[in-house]
């Protein structure tokens, strides 16, 4: 049966890092994601991690497990607020918020 690794590129009002995300399950690319866009992908049960990067900036890598027959949900959007967008130019992991459902 497996698992399945779920994400929603959703945010509220305007996202100042904007264009094509690439995501990386287990350090492997798994496919490009745009605004307003989902992706779906079946995985193996147990530990994996998620990264989002957009060139030269990502976001926090996420550790999660998921058990047989569940979906690991999660939801991304780039910078939407200007403090967060000028320190992401100095720690680039903040450039593009990550977070499990």
């Amino acid at each position: 049966m497996g698992a399945e690794f779920s994400l929603k590129r959703e945010g509220f009002g305007i996202e100042l890092r904007r264009g094509r995300f690439e995501v990386f399950v287990d350090d492997q690319h798994v496919g490009s994601i745009a605004r307003h866009d989902s992706l779906e992908l079946p995985l193996d049960p147990g530990h994996h991690s998620v990264l989002i990067r957009a060139g030269r900036y990502s976001s926090r890598r996420l550790s999660f497990e998921v058990a047989e027959g569940a979906v690991a949900n999660f939801r991304c959007h780039g910078a939407m607020v200007w403090p967060r967008w000028l320190a992401s130019f100095v720690k680039l992991d903040l450039a593009i918020s990550l977070r499990r459902e």
